[in-house]
C-alpha cells in the first residue's frame, strides 16, 4: 500500500447525500479480484450514458476535475454494501482523499485499508472546501496527515481529526497484510520454539 503523507491535487465538488457503494461502483463490476482496472468504471451510471458516452455535466467528465485526487462529497458518503471495490474504484481512478459530514462505517474503514485518506468535517467546513473546489482547475487543495490540516486554494487551514492508528497506518503505508509483517521476526521465532516444543505438530 502506498503511504500517505501529503496530498496538494485538485478537489473534486460531490455534494450528493447518501451516495453509496452501488453508485460508487456498480455490481455488474464486482465479478474481480484484482484492485485495478476499476478506475474506468467509477460512478459508471453516472459518468456514462446507455451507450457509453460520457456525461459532460458529471463532475469527474469535466476537462478541470479529470485528475481529481481529492472529492469534497456530501453526507453518509460509501452507504450500502460492504463492498470493497469501491475504495479499489477511487483509488484506482486517482483518488486518495474523501472529505464529507460523515461515512458509513464500513466504507470508512475500508478506506484505511485501502490507502485512501476519509475525513470527517462539519458541515460548514465542508461547505467552504465544496466552494474552494468549484473553482475548477484552480481547486488545488494541500491535505497534510501529518499535521492533520488541509490547506485550500486562498491558504486558509482547517484541522482534522483521525484516529492515531490509523494515521499510523496511511503514513507507513501499512495494510492488514503490511501489519503482520511487521511482526515477522516474532512469527518466526514463536515457529521455531512451537517446531521444538511440539516437533509432532
Amino acid at each position: 500500500m502506498d503511504k500517505f503523507t501529503t496530498l496538494t491535487g485538485i478537489a473534486a465538488p460531490m455534494p450528493l447525500i447518501n451516495v453509496d457503494t452501488d453508485m460508487i461502483i456498480p455490481k455488474q463490476f464486482l465479478k474481480t479480484i484484482k484492485r485495478s482496472g476499476l478506475g474506468v468504471n467509477l460512478f459508471d451510471e453516472m459518468r456514462f450514458d446507455d451507450d457509453g458516452n460520457e456525461i459532460p455535466d458529471f463532475v469527474l467528465n469535466k476537462p478541470a476535475y479529470r485528475n481529481a485526487q481529492i472529492l469534497v462529497a456530501g453526507d453518509n458518503f460509501g452507504c450500502g454494501s460492504s463492498r470493497e471495490h469501491a475504495p479499489w474504484a477511487l483509488l484506482d481512478f486517482g483518488i486518495r482523499c474523501v472529505i464529507a459530514p460523515s461515512f458509513a462505517d464500513i466504507f470508512y474503514n475500508n478506506c484505511f485499508k485501502n490507502g485512501i485518506l476519509p475525513i470527517v468535517l462539519p458541515q460548514d467546513e465542508v461547505d467552504k472546501l465544496m466552494d474552494d473546489a468549484e473553482r475548477g482547475a484552480n481547486a488545488v487543495v494541500t491535505v497534510d496527515l501529518d499535521s492533520q490540516t488541509i490547506t485550500g486554494p486562498d491558504g486558509g487551514s482547517i484541522s482534522f481529526e483521525v484516529d492515531a492508528f490509523r494515521k499510523h497506518c496511511l503514513m507507513n503505508g501499512l495494510d492488514d497484510i503490511g501489519l503482520t509483517l511487521e511482526k515477522a521476526a516474532a512469527i518466526d521465532t514463536f515457529e521455531a520454539q512451537a517446531q521444538q516444543a511440539r516437533p509432532w505438530v
